[in-house]
């Protein structure tokens, strides 16, 4: 497993990667791909996925989604590291005539397991995903990515009813709470508290996190941890706090850059920040 040292750098090479991504390609939310950029570190390089970059097609692979498909970045750029394709095609994302969209596209790039656009489908998906998994006996885990502006779709709460019904235990849920949606506060449009209450009213073994501390990521990932009052057999759901625009001083927790471009000279102080 990699350390901690080398995982944070390797989060580091990630948002340069999102960066470039987003400057040369004019579009995409750089501050959405921010927020969870620690998350996707800590599930691909800490021994939680079982997927293998060579045979991205391996049957008994865990699988994830990307519910919040606007951070495609943040994945695409992920994936590179990880090894599932050479980081050069990085440089397709947003041109003209490219399958690399700013929304999340499946089978677009070796290692992509959905699409998303609008958001509150990738949970169902997931749900999907798992319930299938059980089906066939497989030992396959399913893991979902979901923004918290999402989590105010009726789709969400369908699923996580569903999940908890059926004790999904091979599902976990991982909400990307930053606060903001598009250009406004998520608990100012519709709130979403008591975000965890409501989760294990649900059936789901739930717990806070700082989303941007590797070590907690990989702790709450970890299988066994927490035990639910429901019993072993829950699906689990981990509650992030993240910052949206983490990494780069003039995008966090600034709502303009849900879906702002850097121009030259914010590219090359977000680069320096980053470096």
């Amino acid at each position: 497993m990699v350390d901690n040292g080398d995982l944070r750098l390797m989060a580091k090479l990630i948002r340069r990667l999102i960066l470039e991504m987003t400057y040369r390609g004019k579009e995409g939310h750089i501050g959405t791909d921010y927020s969870c950029v620690d998350i996707l570190t800590a599930l691909y390089f800490c021994d939680i996925l079982r997927v293998d970059p060579q045979n991205p097609t391996w049957q008994e692979r865990d699988r994830f989604v990307m519910s919040k498909g606007h951070g495609a970045a943040s994945l695409y750029a992920t994936l590179a590291v990880k090894g599932f394709f050479p980081e050069e095609l990085l440089n397709a994302f947003c041109q003209e005539g490219s399958s690399l969209s700013a929304h999340v596209t499946f089978d677009c790039l070796p290692g992509v397991e959905s699409s998303a656009g609008s958001g509150g489908h990738g949970l169902p998906m997931a749900v999907g995903m798992a319930l299938a998994a059980k089906h066939d006996n497989r030992n396959s885990k399913i893991y979902v990515l979901v923004g918290d502006g999402e989590c105010q779709e009726g789709s969400i709460w369908e699923a996580l009813l569903f999940a908890g019904h059926h004790q999904l235990d091979n599902l976990t849920l991982i909400i990307d709470h930053n606060n903001l949606q598009t250009a406004e506060k998520v608990s100012e449009v519709v709130g979403l508290e008591p975000l965890r209450g409501k989760m294990e009213s649900f059936g789901w073994q739930a717990q806070n996190i700082n989303g941007h501390d590797i070590d907690q990521i990989r702790n709450a990932l970890l299988p066994g941890e927490p035990q639910s009052k429901h019993g072993p057999s829950t699906p689990r759901v981990i509650i992030a706090k993240t910052i949206k625009g983490r990494g780069v001083s003039f995008m966090e927790n600034n709502p303009i850059w849900h879906g702002r471009c850097p121009n030259e000279e914010e590219y090359r102080q977000a680069w320096e920040e980053l470096s």
